[in-house]
């Protein structure tokens, strides 16, 4: 790894010499300065080689010092080695043994994005901003988020037990579960009353046909076309950009999905809808929560700037940046944010999320007062959003609504155990009622 260093070193030097009589003086200047880091970096890496108080491993210090400068730009981008791309590839093609949590690490800590529908980590009552301490008794906090994520992996059929701090709960909650196959369902579809439910858990390879075959399932059920679509992004963490364009596209005839732009001004990519709208027209409402993120925000954005689908639930996540995968090696890549992505009216959803047209809490959820929200503004060194008109302040509206005074028990009373998915059916049963009015 030394040897590497010095041709890395070596190579610096002599494009520093072979550009000399070519170079304005202030590109000398800045070239300089950066062989001066260089070198600084270089005798502090063997400075710590040599004095540690432990021996050190070249390939150690080296993944640290790469780890180090990419946290420093932003929280998504990263160094991705094999174990990475072996995670990267269950996330968007592949099944494995687990539990069926998306999880982050935050200051040391292993904390939850959310737990997939229908896993044992969902049916143990496992909620998004959940923080994990212990895994079968052993404290986990200082380990790498690869460290954690195997030892929640596993053989199926084998029980494993997690120890979570909840915000707003006095004490540890102890949850006992057993290792599953989870199985990578990108969409899952039903018909409630009427009206078809399309729930999109994430955006892997096969999501914009699902949602298609989704749209055409319902009409098959039901011998006719329903009287709309809830389409649930909740906890939808994000995927593939082209998958959501796919399914953006599902439901949009013409216009611009999403843009994407990097550094330069001129630097401006452009995804258009095709025509036909799968879902014929008809009425959508797009569930969002602070779990929906990313790919998720862009399918509701183009949604809502093309006034196609009403947005409820709780403001979304706000991530509105692009990560590009720049291989390195055969095992090893570069996950760097290369871009900021905007909605069809030119929105940027960084920071802000996408605010739902109609603000439903899930008043079913007995923590939801209690357990603080996790979004992308939270995280350190977050991109800062370069477009600031706010309106929220103004547009506030601060006295409780009548309609969200249930609690969570008197809701399952009346066998409503999710309020947002009952609230938005109860929407739209109301919006197919209204009569056309006649033509003149």
């Amino acid at each position: 790894m030394a040897r590497a260093f010095s041709w890395l070193q070596a190579t610096a030097i002599a494009g520093a010499i072979a550009l000399v009589p070519v170079a304005t003086s202030a590109t000398a200047a800045s070239d300089s300065d950066t062989y001066r880091e260089l070198d600084k970096f270089m005798e502090v890496f063997n400075r710590v080689k040599a004095s540690y108080v432990d021996k050190v491993d070249d390939k150690a210090l080296v993944r640290g010092a790469i780890d180090g400068m990419l946290a420093s730009l932003d929280p998504h981008s990263s160094y991705v080695d094999a174990v990475d791309f072996q995670n990267m590839q269950i996330l968007t093609t592949g099944n494995y043994g687990g539990l069926g949590l998306t999880v982050t690490m935050q200051d040391g800590a292993v904390k939850v994005i959310a737990p997939q529908e229908d896993t044992p980590a969902f049916r143990a009552g496992i909620k998004s901003g959940d923080y994990i301490t212990h895994i079968d008794g052993q404290l986990i906090y200082g380990e790498t988020l690869d460290e954690a994520i195997t030892s929640m992996r596993g053989k199926p059929g084998t029980k494993i037990a997690l120890t979570l701090v909840r915000p707003g709960r006095d004490k540890p909650i102890e949850v006992a579960l057993v290792r599953e196959i989870i199985v990578q369902k990108p969409v899952k579809w039903e018909v409630k009353d009427g009206i078809g439910y399309i729930n999109i858990n994430t955006f892997s390879e096969n999501t914009g046909a699902d949602t298609r075959a989704a749209i055409a399932g319902i009409t098959k059920a039901l011998g006719h076309k329903p009287l709309g679509y809830v389409v649930d992004l909740r906890d939808n963490g994000g995927g593939l950009l082209s998958q959501a364009i796919e399914v953006s596209d599902a439901f949009l005839s013409d216009g611009e999905i999403v843009s994407q732009r990097g550094r330069e001004k001129a630097d401006i990519e452009r995804y258009f809808a095709k025509p036909g709208d799968d879902a014929a027209g008809l009425p959508i409402i797009v569930l969002v929560n602070a779990g929906t993120a990313s790919a998720s925000e862009i399918v509701a954005g183009a949604l809502q700037d093309h006034h196609r689908a009403l947005i409820m639930g709780e403001r979304s996540f706000g991530k509105g940046s692009v990560q590009t995968l720049l291989q390195l090696g055969p095992d090893s890549a570069l996950r760097l944010t290369t871009a900021r992505y905007f909605t069809p009216s030119g929105r940027s959803v960084q920071e802000g999320g996408i605010r739902p047209d109609i603000a439903v809490p899930q008043i079913s959820d007995e923590d939801y007062k209690s357990r603080p929200v996790f979004r992308e503004a939270d995280l350190r060194k977050h991109l800062v959003n370069e477009v600031k008109a706010d309106n929220v302040i103004l547009e506030e509206d601060t006295k409780p609504d009548p309609r969200f005074a249930a609690t969570p028990a008197e809701l399952k009373k009346r066998g409503v155990t999710d309020f947002q998915l009952y609230y938005a059916l109860q929407t739209l049963g109301r919006l197919s009622r209204v009569p056309t009015m006649a033509k003149r």
